[in-house]
C-alpha cells in the first residue's frame, strides 16, 4: 500500500522512487506517519533527558550543590551566587519542575532544598557524577563559603534575640507556651510498656497527659463527681480505665502498677500512712510511687475551705511513712514557686519498692 502525504482530504501517494522521494516537500505529520519511530519519540521522552537538561547549566549545578545540605531562601541565593532575584527563581523554577528541588513556605518566604530523598537511584547517580566535578571547581569553593555565612548570619540573628529578651524570656514563653511545658517532655522517659496508676485521678487531668506514654493508666478515684468528670475527659482515650475506689483499698491487684502517683490528695486521707501501705502492694518489684503535695503550712482556713485533714507534710514524718509500708527509699524534694502562685510549696517526692524491675514488652 502506498503511503500518503499530507492532511485533510487532499492526499497524494508518496513516490516508490527514492530520488522521487527526495524531491517532495515532507512536513513532519507526513514523516511521522511514514517513520513510526518519529512519532514515537515525540510522544515519550525519557524523564533522564529532563534531568539533564535541568544539570546542563553551571548556575543550576551551582544551585543544587549548595540546597544539597542546606535549606535556604531565594534572598540568601541571591547572596549566595550574587546574582539578581530573577535569575534565581528562573533557575530554581527549571529544577522544580524537572524534580530536583522542593520547597516548604515559612511565613511570606519559601525555603529550597535539594529532594534527595524523593530521587530514584538513577537521578541519585546522575547527581553523584554531575557533582564531583561542580565541586571541585573555584566558584563552589566559593559559595561554601558563602553559605557558611549565612548559617552564620541566622545563628547571629537569633543571639541578637536573646541578648534583647533575655529579661523578659520566661515571661514570653510562659505567655506562648504555658507554664513548664519542658515539663511534660520528661515523659517520653516512662517505659512504653508501663501500666501506670493515677491514685485520687479527679478530673483526669494527670492521666490524659500520661496516657501517649505508657500502656495502660489506671484512674481510680473515691469522689462520684470527680469520676464523671475524669470519664468525660478521658473517653477518647483508649488505654484509660477509669475506676471507682478509696485510695485505703484500691481497686487492683497486688503487683500489677509499675508506676503510680499521688497528687495533691494525701491531704485528705485521714490515715496517709495506710494509703502509702496500700499503694506498695499493688506496685510491682522496682516499681515506684511519685507523690506531689503540699509541705507543712498554716493555712488552717484550708480545713474549712477545701475540707484538708492534713495541713502539708515535713519531709521527714513522709520517708518515715515510706518506710514503714516497705518502700526501699524514699526521695523528697521541695519544689520551686512558679510566679504568681498564692498557695503552700509543693515537694516531690519518689518512693521504690525492692526488687528488679521485670522486661515489659509494649502491647
Amino acid at each position: 500500500m502506498a503511503a500518503v502525504s499530507g492532511t485533510g482530504d487532499r492526499r497524494r501517494p508518496l513516490p516508490r522512487d527514492r530520488t522521487a522521494l527526495d524531491r517532495v516537500p515532507l512536513d513532519h505529520a507526513t514523516l511521522s506517519f511514514y517513520y513510526p519511530d518519529i512519532r514515537m519519540n515525540t510522544l515519550a521522552t525519557p524523564a533522564v533527558f529532563d534531568r539533564l537538561a535541568a544539570l546542563a547549566d553551571a548556575t543550576r549545578a551551582r544551585l543544587l550543590a549548595c540546597l544539597e545540605r542546606h535549606e535556604l531562601t531565594v534572598g540568601e541565593l541571591q547572596d549566595v551566587l550574587q546574582m539578581p532575584q530573577s535569575t534565581v527563581s528562573r533557575h530554581l523554577k527549571v529544577l522544580a519542575d524537572a524534580g530536583w528541588v522542593a520547597s516548604r513556605e515559612t511565613g511570606v518566604s519559601n525555603r529550597y532544598r535539594m529532594a534527595g530523598r524523593e530521587l530514584d537511584a538513577g537521578a541519585r547517580r546522575l547527581w553523584q557524577a554531575v557533582r564531583d566535578d561542580v565541586t571541585r571547581h573555584p566558584a563552589h569553593q566559593r559559595d561554601a563559603a558563602r553559605v557558611h555565612e549565612v548559617i552564620a548570619g541566622r545563628h547571629a540573628k537569633s543571639q541578637e534575640f536573646f541578648a534583647t529578651a533575655a529579661g523578659q524570656w520566661d515571661k514570653l514563653r510562659s505567655e506562648l507556651f504555658g507554664a513548664r511545658p519542658e515539663l511534660f517532655a520528661w515523659l517520653g522517659l516512662l517505659d512504653p510498656g508501663t501500666t501506670l496508676a493515677d491514685l485520687g485521678c479527679g478530673t483526669g487531668q494527670l492521666a490524659e497527659a500520661v496516657a501517649p506514654f505508657v500502656r495502660e493508666v489506671v484512674a481510680v478515684d473515691e469522689s462520684a463527681a470527680m469520676l464523671r468528670a475524669a470519664k468525660t475527659r478521658l473517653h477518647d482515650v483508649p488505654n484509660a480505665d477509669v475506676r471507682h475506689g478509696t485510695l485505703e483499698a484500691l481497686p487492683m491487684a497486688s503487683r500489677t502498677i509499675d508506676v503510680a502517683v499521688m497528687s495533691l490528695v494525701l491531704p485528705y486521707v485521714a490515715a496517709p500512712a495506710t494509703v502509702l501501705a496500700e499503694a506498695r502492694r499493688v506496685l510491682r518489684p522496682a516499681g515506684r510511687l511519685l507523690i506531689v503535695d503540699m509541705l507543712a503550712h498554716e493555712h488552717e482556713e484550708y480545713r474549712q475551705t477545701m475540707g484538708h485533714l492534713w495541713l502539708g507534710f515535713d519531709p521527714p514524718q513522709l520517708e518515715q511513712w515510706a518506710i514503714d509500708a516497705g518502700f526501699a527509699s524514699a526521695r523528697v524534694h521541695p519544689l520551686p514557686a512558679l510566679p504568681g502562685t498564692k498557695g503552700p510549696s509543693l515537694f516531690a517526692a519518689s518512693l521504690a519498692v525492692p526488687g528488679r524491675a521485670a522486661r515489659k514488652t509494649p502491647a
